[in-house]
Parts: structure tokens; C-alpha cells; sequence
């Protein structure tokens, strides 16, 4: 930093000031000094508490901010001759919002925090013109960060239609040889040499067991490609709720007593009948059931309740609880779990076993739960203290349901 020549003020602050009278103007000189810097030199540093105002009156400075870490400072604007850089962080006593960045050699005005505020409490007319350039800033940075949204979002919108094509094709490709391999593996089941042979029988088992569970996972997979596509074909019919509920707990009774949990079902006698694709809202529940078994430690609790409900419009509804005494779930991820392929835990944590306690899964269940309510009108959403195993202060998933859908 170089003290340089003589410098006309004046002329320099009337550009950077409208309207400020002339005693004004000579009163802001006399507090500045001038000042040369090198090319690159940092006048502003993003974060730091610093105590200077600067007026450009030769050559140019970038200011940049970081928006992500490990990628390059985003360019906000250039300024040159007669902008001001510095003074919202004196304004505000805060730290500095950007950097400012000489692109070439630059003269300045430099002015200390104190007798900053000194004319600026004086001056009425040089707060309003502050606050005009600051709100053209904003505007400004608004239309830039608005654009760069735009792109991005129609950039993250085509990857997402690709990744939704690679996931159909795949899943269609896995189905055939998956079909075939477990109808080879129930005809060598069925020899005899196989059924007498407790080795070999274990081994057949578990092949098929395991085709099963990918056959499971490709079925998955094509729901969400259908749900996303907005593809579901919903075929309404009368869907007993308190009885499919009632067979579901039923089915993964053994599951529950394997790990001790306490499974059981609670219907208001008002939970009435609704209309909806039965075979969506099974897929559901199922969905609903075993995310809450998962979820929660061997010795704990999960109940399913139903009852009647007005929805937004005082439209009559149904609404399913699933409470159970888990780990629970952070705010942060309320809506992001219901997102396709979001995983709130370690992506190593995979298990061939649905119910295990934490166990892995490919991230689809709740995404097709939510494309499930959408499908029907209703609605999806988790409620929870926050993540907690120590206390299992558990987490409670809702689906809403209208009692008589509109088809659309």
C-alpha cells in the first residue's frame, strides 16, 4: 500500500454521492486517504471483521463470494471507478459479506470505520444513497443468483429424467434373467436328489431366497420410474383399511416376535371404508410397516392407528399413524426421506433381511408412500422429537387418504 499524488476528491465523491452538498463533500475528502494497490491484492477478506471503506477512482476490483466449499468463488460483479466497496460491514458491524479482489492497479479513497460513521451521521443524504446502491446490489445479485438457479435446476431436472430412464431400463433388463433364474432354481428344488440332500436343499433355498429379494428390488424400482412419470394406473375400488391394516400386522407378526418388538394395530370404530387402488395403498402400508420395524430396537413398540379426519377443504378423510419407539429422525431430514434413494444412515449399512434393525435398502419405500398419497389426494409426512438412541424417543409417519378420491 503506497501513499500516491495529489488527487482531485471532489469530483470522484460527487460521482460515487448524488446530491451531496458542497461543505459535504469536502468534508468526506478531508476524511479519506488515497491509497495505490498492486493487481490481486485483497481489499476485502469474506469473514473477517475489518475497519475500512473504499471508493474506486482508478482501475477495477472483483468482488467474489464461496457458495460451496472446494469449488471456486462465484463472481458477483466488477466495479470501477466511482463504486463503493465496505460499507455494509461497517453499517452493519458485521463480518465482511464478499471479497474484494484489485483486477488491476487501483487508486482508492480509503476512510476508517469511525469516520465513517462520523459522516454518515451527518449526512442524511449520503445514508439514502448507501441504501439506493445497496438495494441495486441486491436486485442485482437477486437477477444473477436467480438465473444461475434456473440453469442448475434444469440441468438437475434432466439428470434426474436420465438417472429415471437408466433405473427403468434396468429394471426391465434384470427382470427376464431374474425370472428365469428362479424358475430354474424351484425345478432343481423339485428333484429328488436336492430334497434329500439337506446341504444342497439350504443352498436352493437360499438362491431363491435371495432372487426373491432382488425380484423385490426391481419391482421397486419400477414403481418409483411409474410414480415419478406420473404413470400409476389406479384402478379404484373399495379398500378395507382396518383389514388390510389387520393382515399386514399379521404378516410380519414373526418378524416383530423375532426381534421382540410389541406390533399391534389400533382402529377408531368410526375408520370407514375408503375408495383407492387397493394394490397401491397396500404397497403403502407395506412400505410404512417395515420402515417403522426397521427402525426400531429389539424390545420396542410400533402401532398402527386409523381414524376419520377432515382434510384441507373439509374434505373427509382417513388418517394412518404409524408410532413407533425408534431411533428417530432429525428435522433436517422430515422431508428428505421420502425423497427417491435418500439414505438417512451409513450407505454401507445393507442387509438381505427387511426388518433388521438399521439395515440398508435401496431409498425407494417412503418415495413411493408420498407418490402413493399424491396419487390419491392425500398427503404424506413424518414427525419426530429428533435422532436419538439413547432415549428411542421414535419417530411417527402419517399417510392422509380422502374417503372418496377425485379421479383425475
Amino acid at each position: 500500500m503506497n501513499e500516491t499524488r495529489t488527487y482531485d476528491k471532489i469530483p470522484l465523491l460527487r460521482l460515487a454521492f448524488k446530491g451531496l452538498e458542497e461543505a459535504e463533500l469536502q468534508e468526506m475528502a478531508d476524511l479519506t486517504e488515497i491509497r495505490i494497490y498492486p493487481p490481486d491484492h485483497v481489499l476485502c477478506h469474506e469473514g473477517a471483521y475489518e475497519d475500512v471503506f473504499y471508493i474506486i477512482a482508478e482501475g477495477s476490483v472483483v468482488i467474489s463470494k464461496k457458495l460451496t466449499e472446494g469449488e471456486p468463488d462465484r463472481i458477483l460483479r466488477v466495479s470501477g471507478r466511482g463504486d463503493m466497496v465496505g460499507e455494509m460491514a461497517l453499517i452493519q458491524h458485521a463480518p465482511r459479506a464478499a471479497t474484494v479482489r484489485t483486477k488491476t492497479e487501483c487508486t482508492v479513497l480509503e476512510m476508517e470505520k469511525q469516520d465513517f460513521e462520523t459522516i454518515l451521521s451527518r449526512s442524511p443524504r449520503m445514508a439514502l444513497d448507501i441504501i439506493r446502491i445497496t438495494l441495486d446490489r441486491i436486485r442485482a445479485n437477486d437477477r444473477i443468483m436467480i438465473e444461475e438457479l434456473q440453469k442448475t435446476n434444469k440441468v438437475l431436472r434432466q439428470l434426474d429424467r436420465n438417472k429415471l430412464e437408466f433405473i427403468q431400463v434396468a429394471a426391465h433388463e434384470l427382470r427376464t434373467p431374474l425370472t428365469v433364474l428362479l424358475g430354474y432354481a424351484r425345478v432343481l428344488g423339485s428333484f429328488v436328489d436336492v430334497k434329500a440332500n439337506a446341504a444342497l436343499g439350504g443352498v436352493m433355498d437360499g438362491i431363491t431366497k435371495g432372487t426373491n429379494r432382488i425380484h423385490e428390488v426391481v419391482n421397486l424400482m419400477l414403481d418409483v420410474t411409474r410414480i415419478d412419470a406420473e404413470a400409476l394406473k389406479r384402478a379404484f375400488a373399495p379398500v378395507p383399511l382396518k383389514r388390510v391394516i389387520n393382515d399386514l400386522v399379521h404378516d410380519f407378526q414373526q418378524a416383530a416376535i423375532d426381534r421382540n418388538i410389541t406390533l399391534a394395530a389400533q382402529h377408531a370404530d368410526e375408520t370407514c371404508i375408503i375408495q383407492g387402488d387397493p394394490t397401491l395403498i397396500h404397497k403403502a402400508l407395506y412400505h410404512l410397516t417395515v420402515n417403522a420395524i426397521k427402525y426400531t430396537p429389539d424390545g420396542g413398540r410400533v402401532v398402527i392407528t386409523t381414524r376419520p379426519m377432515l382434510m384441507e377443504g373439509n374434505i373427509p378423510g382417513v388418517e394412518i399413524a404409524f408410532r413407533d419407539t425408534g431411533i428417530g429422525l432429525d428435522v433436517e431430514h422430515h422431508d428428505l426421506v421420502f425423497e427417491k434413494f435418500y439414505q438417512v444412515g451409513s450407505v454401507d449399512l445393507h442387509s438381505s433381511g427387511k426388518t433388521t434393525f438399521k439395515g440398508g435398502g435401496p431409498g425407494l419405500g417412503l418415495a413411493i408412500v408420498r407418490g402413493v398419497a399424491r396419487a390419491h389426494g392425500g398427503k404424506a409426512w413424518v414427525e419426530s422429537a429428533g435422532h436419538d438412541e439413547v432415549n428411542f424417543t421414535g419417530s411417527t409417519f402419517y399417510l392422509q387418504l380422502p374417503e372418496n378420491p377425485t379421479v383425475k
